[in-house]
């Protein structure tokens, strides 16, 4: 699934970006206040040299102002006002670091705190969006946009809206004083002005456009990177490290290319502005210089013309150096919001039903559904799944089995037809309340990071540990758990390496029973385990019976046998449905399987198709007989 590509103004961007200002306005308050100290400390600091220049080495008085200030500054000695002017300097200098201190740390908090916010926000919209997305979407690249992306409103507002406020500000402040040292010098500091505009127009656009190709390049170098150490068994039975490395270092070649080809045009950028305020610089210097040798200017004010000059510029280049991490940072921002821009799940709807009391009658009426409104996956599916039934699903690989299961807690939503429990449908119960009534276990169980014990919990957080244990030995995890030397204590690898397939579905089984949900639903959940901890499970299983609706996708006769109920499914449609005699009995086609399934063949081999349709067994022939046994 492609995420639509959106093109959203800067303006709108940024916008965006200072919303999540709201929750801190006490800080962003004690941010501007420091902003404007820092200033005005600044717009204070040339003007000790200048006294040092003009006053004590030369024969300038004191400025009027400064004289009625501190009358007693005239009968001191030279060397006396040279170290008075001196640490009233250091002073400035000192506090300049120390607001600069608080300054920096509080952006950075700040900006922390907003990332942390933003990630908490995009990952709880991750997790509202459909499964379909999930399915469709690579997951690395919703991972890079929760962890790199993330930065974005940290790097637009600490390295971009803050440094631009404070060199506006810090341009008004400084061209203020020098229009009233000299109104020359003044006008001619903006001469850089127009070919700043010019400079960025020219490199602005490109530099955004190479910057969405680094991050797209980047995303999929992560994906590729995921790909191969989540299938790194698969890549050394096959030794395929060297095609793997092979595929890796062609796509990582392209990612720095884009990367050395956005920094080169980044530094041309900065080598521009670098020469334009170096220019202005240069400019405004050779003038003053000249007001100097006219006498119309002295050197101590030349210096604090220039220090101004320095205190404008700085600011502009630096900004100019990181232009290219703030169109990252924009692009970022514009990947961040196209995430937040995709609908989630469909909302409780008005007056949405509380299911917490059904009993798990589930009926399907008239079931239609469709991935992608292009090809049926299910076509008019009609069936009934009663409390205390265990009914089993059949069928061959994409008859759409667990498509059928998922539609249940509304994973996905049928394109017609209705599902319903308890002769409500399920459309109108709210949906968190919902899939709290069902359990799921897949063929696959995920395991997470913690303990044994852990991840059985995961099917309710709430449980005692004399309840963990009871579902652990109902699902038979007790068996291997007893040889392990710290019991349900024991971690658990990524992705439960460490463990069998066998185990990994028993603790599925068990988190599930644990949930003590009235609806149970299981996808092929002994295929890993061998036949004796089978029948112990399925015995559990039986016992519980009375207190589920149970559904098994199922590719075991011995499950099949089990069931109340057997649903065939072939090709989207429910081509027949009843206990196991009576199938064998009225359908060919699952006759056929069950022949197929007694000889342990599996209903995924390519030829099942055509030879379960033509070679059906007679429903007397011995073939049935045993079947039927």
């Amino acid at each position: 699934m492609t995420i639509p590509r959106t093109h959203t103004p800067v303006v709108t961007l940024l916008s965006w970006t200072l919303s999540f200002l709201r929750p801190y306005r006490g800080r962003s308050t004690a941010v501007v206040a420091l902003t404007l100290i820092e200033i005005g400390l600044a717009a204070l600091a040339p003007w000790p040299l200048k006294l040092v220049v003009d006053t004590v080495f030369g024969d300038i008085p004191f400025p009027g102002w400064l004289a009625a200030w501190l009358p007693g500054l005239a009968g001191l000695s030279p060397t006396a006002v040279l170290v008075a002017i001196v640490l009233a300097g250091l002073l400035i200098q000192l506090g300049m670091e120390v607001v600069r201190m608080i300054h920096t740390q509080l952006q950075v908090q700040m900006g922390q705190r907003i990332v942390y916010r933003l990630r908490e926000t995009l990952l709880a919209h991750l997790q509202a969006l459909p499964l379909r997305h999930h399915l469709l979407s690579r997951t690395a690249d919703s991972v890079y946009r929760l962890d790199a992306d993330a930065h974005c409103v940290d790097d637009l507002i600490i390295g971009g809206i803050f440094p631009l406020a404070l060199a506006a500000l810090n341009l008004t402040v400084m061209f203020v004083v020098l229009v009233y040292v000299d109104a020359t010098l003044a006008l001619l500091s903006l001469v850089v002005a127009p070919f700043l505009y010019v400079c960025l127009r020219y490199h602005a656009g490109t530099m955004s456009d190479r910057a969405e190709q680094v991050k797209t390049l980047e995303s999929s170098l992560i994906e590729r990177s995921f790909e191969i150490l989540s299938s790194i068994a698969a890549v050394k039975s096959f030794s395929r490290e060297h095609h793997e490395l092979s595929r890796f270092s062609r796509d990582g070649r392209a990612t720095m290319e884009a990367r050395l080809t956005l920094t080169w045009q980044e530094s041309l950028f900065s080598v521009a502005v670098t020469a334009i305020t170096l220019a202005g610089t240069a400019l405004i210097l050779a003038v003053g210089g000249l007001h100097v040798i006219d006498g119309r200017l002295t050197v101590g004010t030349l210096l604090v013309v220039v220090a101004y000059l320095a205190a404008v510029y700085d600011p502009i280049s630096e900004i100019a150096r990181t232009t290219g991490l703030l169109q990252q940072a924009v692009v970022s921002a514009r990947r961040v919001r196209e995430i937040l821009a995709l609908p989630p799940e469909v909302l409780d709807a008005p007056g949405a039903v509380d299911p917490s009391s059904v009993k798990g009658h589930i009926r399907f009426e008239h079931v239609s559904f469709s991935y992608d409104d292009t090809r049926t996956v299910l076509d008019d599916v009609s069936f009934e799944a009663r409390p205390g039934e265990l009914v089993a699903v059949v069928g061959l690989t994409g008859a759409g089995k667990t498509t059928l299961v998922n539609l249940i807690p509304r994973f996905f939503e049928p394109r017609d037809g209705r599902v319903l429990i308890d002769d409500t449908d399920i459309a109108r119960f709210a949906l968190g309340s919902l899939r709290d009534q069902i359990a799921l276990v897949p063929q696959t169980p995920v395991l997470f990071a913690g303990t044994i014990a852990d991840n059985i919990r995961y099917g309710r957080l709430d449980a005692t540990d004399a309840e963990v244990a009871e579902a652990a030995r109902a699902a038979h995890v007790d068996v291997f758990v007893r040889r392990l030397p710290d019991g349900y204590d024991t971690p658990v690898a990524e992705g439960g390496a460490t463990l069998s397939g066998g185990e990994r579905q028993r603790l599925g089984i068990a988190r599930a029973l644990l949930k003590h949900a009235p609806i149970l639903i299981l996808d092929e959940p002994t295929s890993a385990i061998d036949a004796i901890s089978e029948e112990a499970v399925f015995d559990a299983l039986r016992q519980l019976r009375g207190r589920h609706t149970t559904l098994v996708i199922a590719h075991r006769l011995s499950t099949i046998r089990d069931a109340s109920r057997i649903l065939v499914l072939h090709e989207g449609r429910l081509v027949a449905q009843g206990p196991h005699e009576a199938l064998l009995a009225t359908s060919p086609l699952y006759r056929r399987m069950c022949a197929r399934l007694s000889v342990g063949r599996s209903l995924d081999e390519p030829e099942s198709v055509d030879e379960l349709l033509r070679e059906p067994a007679a429903a007397g022939s011995p073939a049935a007989a045993s079947i039927a046994k």
